[in-house]
């Protein structure tokens, strides 16, 4: 089969192009610039931006199936950069699937589509999307999503959303060296009381839960215009998680904390400081960032394993495992 992997440079993308390759695809690799093209990797290679339609729609091509990854994540920006990319960049895809032909799209969103500040525990598909956003970045996809859900069996094109939760593991460029970065810095605080539960994902597990929605799909699934959580159906305490993650770099606990009172005033406070003085850089804390790291946010994924039989492959223990062998040779030893 012919797939399109859009963000194919990124980590998420350049995992799937991995394991799309492993399984016999014949793979065309979306990015912006012909250098960030996975190397050592054989496959079609087309470069262009998502929010141009012209570039998209020569990409998607002859393709038989589109796997769009490709996203602006952040919890600070302005909104005309996260809704060009995840919004108006999604709905070029649609579109060029349908006047391509394609028959399936499996759009890579976000569990923070339904996020609204409080707590979520065991929350299933049913969540609505919030009436308030935090940030850009949620309600963006959130567009998106919608979009890619509605435009199910529209012109025989088949769609489907899946919501990987805080997807960690080797090669991770953001979330496990911004955490790293921060630690070094001194800048890490536990945010609240640190009970706080939230599920993740491993590399692998995700990126194989793309390919097997991909293959769900067909007349009559249940598949086909849904949305699907996707998780280690494993939640973890989200404070002894990054501590955990910190000791592989052989870096100390977090000791200092800030209450979440406290943190979501801060981050309100310098989200006006930075808008009213048009600062380009990131407020060390907002308030989605503060409700992020103080509140559960973990998911019941039943659907995703009745509908397209998801299952994680790789646990916490042997992701754990692999990713310290990953950070072993980058940081220290020196553990507290």
């Amino acid at each position: 089969m012919k797939a399109l992997v859009t963000g194919a440079n990124g980590f998420l993308g350049s995992k799937l192009v991995q394991q799309l390759l492993e399984q016999g695809y014949e793979v065309t690799a979306m990015t912006r610039r012909r250098e960030d093209v996975p190397p050592g990797l054989n496959v079609n290679a087309v470069h262009g931006d998502i929010r141009s339609f012209e570039n998209v729609l020569q990409a998607c091509e002859g393709q038989e199936v589109v796997f769009h990854t490709a996203a602006i994540s952040g919890i600070w920006g302005p909104w005309k950069l996260f809704h060009g990319t995840n919004t108006i960049g999604t709905r070029n895809v649609v579109e060029a699937c349908i006047q391509n032909k394609v028959r399936r799209l499996v759009y890579t969103s976000s569990p923070s589509v339904t996020f609204d500040g409080e707590h979520q525990a065991n929350v299933n598909e049913s969540a609505p999307y919030p009436r308030k956003w935090l940030c850009h970045y949620p309600h963006s996809k959130a567009l998106a999503e919608k979009y890619v859900l509605e435009a199910n069996d529209h012109y025989d094109l088949m769609t489907c959303a899946l919501r990987p939760h805080l997807i960690w593991g080797p090669g991770d460029r953001h979330l496990i060296p911004r955490l790293i970065k921060r630690a070094k810095s001194k800048q890490l605080r536990r945010v609240g009381d640190g009970t706080n539960q939230v599920d993740t994902i491993y590399i692998d597990n995700a990126a194989m839960a793309h390919i097997q929605a991909a293959e769900a799909m067909g007349p009559d699934s249940p598949v086909c215009g849904s949305a699907y959580f996707l998780s280690q159906d494993d939640p973890v305490n989200c404070w002894g998680w990054i501590n955990e993650v910190l000791g592989l770099a052989g870096l100390p606990r977090v000791r200092q904390s800030i209450s979440y009172y406290w943190a979501y005033r801060l981050g309100y406070a310098l989200e006006s400081l930075y808008e009213l003085g048009n600062l380009k850089s990131e407020p060390r804390m907002t308030r989605f960032l503060a409700a992020q790291l103080a509140k559960n946010h973990y998911f019941d994924i039943s659907r995703a394993k009745d509908e397209f039989g998801y299952y994680p492959r790789v646990s916490n223990s042997e992701g754990m495992k692999r990713l310290g062998d990953s950070l072993a040779h980058k940081y220290s030893s020196t553990r507290d």
